[in-house]
This record gives structure tokens, C-alpha cells and sequence, in this order.
């Protein structure tokens, strides 16, 4: 039995009608908990009204050495802002020493951070929560809100895009 000449036609119709899939990873809010005081729950337009910081070019390269691309003029957040905006929860001073900083992504992705990386080196200076791109929004490709590393020297092993989630973790001792 052949296709009727009506279906055929539905069916390349449809074919080449552009596809309008949802990406079930996009980030729309930013949650900070874990060993804090003061829990957060952000979105880009809260982040937009804290002191923003830019990054005019990094280069990402992944984990073999290979350059993948390169961002321009991100505007964003440091992470060490908005961590020290939760207050984290120590019993004493070298409490600090022992907090550890995860960013993980609505697809399960996760970087750390110590909170000595942070607080205590140029990294933190370079560590950005963003949600512009060459002054645009992001797009469904990094989620509204994203995460890099600009210092590291493989930057996309701790680019998470899809952020999502920032958690305070005390290690043990």
C-alpha cells in the first residue's frame, strides 16, 4: 500500500518546519544553600541588581587542550560575592578553611571550588556567575544563568552551563 500524495506532502511539511524543541535543562533560577545562614534563590533579574563584574574574552579550552571557542564580554556575578552573600555557617574563623563550593548544572554537571580558591587567590577575582553574553541574555545553550572559571587554564572543565545550583559544603575534619 502507498502513502496518499496528501500525506506525503503533511509529512515533508513537517519535515522542514523548524523545530521548536524545549530544552529541559535551562536554568531560570539560582538556588545558594548548604552551610549557610541565608539561604538564596535568584534570578537573573536579582543577580542583575547586585555589583557586576565583566570578563571581555575567554578562551575555552577542554581538557585535551583543545581551543572550542571563545566568549566575549560576559557580565555577571563573582561567585565569592554571592557565596559570602549566603554567610556561610562556621563554627570558628579556620571553619572558613574547610568549605567547599559546588556549582552544579540542571543536567547533573558539578565543579568545586575550596573556599581558599575563593577568598584567598586571584582565581576568585576571575570566577564569574553570568547571564550576559556580548550583551545579550543567554540562550537555551547555556541556560539563562552559567558559570566560569576564566583563570583555569582548561577553562571548560569549569564552565557549567545550566546553572542552577550553588552549595556551601563544610568537609570533614
Amino acid at each position: 500500500m502507498r502513502p496518499s500524495p496528501r500525506l506525503i506532502a503533511l509529512l515533508l511539511a513537517l519535515a522542514a518546519a523548524p523545530a521548536q524543541a524545549v530544552n529541559p535543562f535551562v536554568s531560570h533560577r539560582l538556588a545558594i544553600d548548604g552551610a549557610v545562614e541565608q539561604p538564596q534563590q535568584l534570578t537573573v533579574a536579582d543577580l542583575a541588581k547586585l555589583p557586576l563584574h565583566r570578563i571581555e574574552r575567554v578562551p575555552v579550552i577542554c581538557h585535551t587542550g583543545a581551543h572550542i571557542a571563545d566568549k566575549h564580554h560576559l557580565e555577571g556575578v563573582l561567585l565569592r560575592d554571592l557565596v559570602a552573600r549566603a554567610h556561610p555557617k562556621v563554627d570558628t574563623p579556620r571553619g572558613l578553611r574547610t568549605l567547599a563550593v559546588t556549582a552544579g548544572a540542571s543536567d547533573g554537571y558539578q565543579v568545586v571550588f575550596s573556599w581558599g580558591e575563593l577568598f584567598n587567590t586571584p582565581i576568585g577575582e576571575q570566577v564569574l556567575v553570568y547571564f550576559r553574553h556580548d550583551g545579550q541574555p543567554l540562550d537555551d545553550t547555556e541556560g539563562r544563568i552559567a558559570l566560569i572559571s576564566s583563570a583555569d587554564q582548561q577553562t571548560g572543565a569549569r564552565h557549567v552551563r545550566w546553572l542552577d545550583h550553588i552549595e556551601v559544603r563544610q568537609l570533614a575534619r
